[in-house]
């Protein structure tokens, strides 16, 4: 009888073991995202794994470019808006850096957890982007 098979067993169509190339689809985000999406030909577990890591890095972005525009309206409020600017950044920095390292440790684990309001936007994603034959 054989061992069934896991993202810890499976290996992509990129060469690497769908667990190694579903955690590698987070590491720059968007760009390693839309790599893995295009390249993985078989494997659904990387091909949602760069889906979420393209939405995730996308909202990311969009996060940082919020905080630093209200970050700009803060700094003029002297010492109070500072340190509410300096306190946000803060917050989110170390939200999006945790979030990023869970990413990668839960699809290194082989688990599909999804991001709460993300999840099912990057299974529609990973289903209808085409890989490269």
């Amino acid at each position: 009888m054989t061992a069934p098979i896991t993202p810890h067993t499976a290996v992509s169509s990129t060469g690497l073991p769908a667990n190694v190339a579903g955690a590698l689809a987070y590491v720059l985000g968007p760009i390693t995202g839309v790599l893995f999406l295009v390249l993985e030909k078989d494997s659904p577990f990387v091909r949602f794994h760069a889906a979420q890591s393209i939405a995730a890095g996308v909202v990311m972005i969009a996060l940082w470019i919020i905080l630093s525009v209200l970050g700009a309206i803060l700094a003029v409020v002297p010492i109070i808006g500072w340190l509410i600017g300096l306190a946000l950044t803060l917050v989110v920095g170390l939200g999006s850096f945790v979030l990023w390292l869970l990413l990668m440790f839960r699809a290194y684990q082989g688990s599909e957890w999804e991001v709460p309001g993300l999840g099912g936007h990057a299974r529609r994603l990973a289903s209808r982007v085409p890989a490269v034959r």
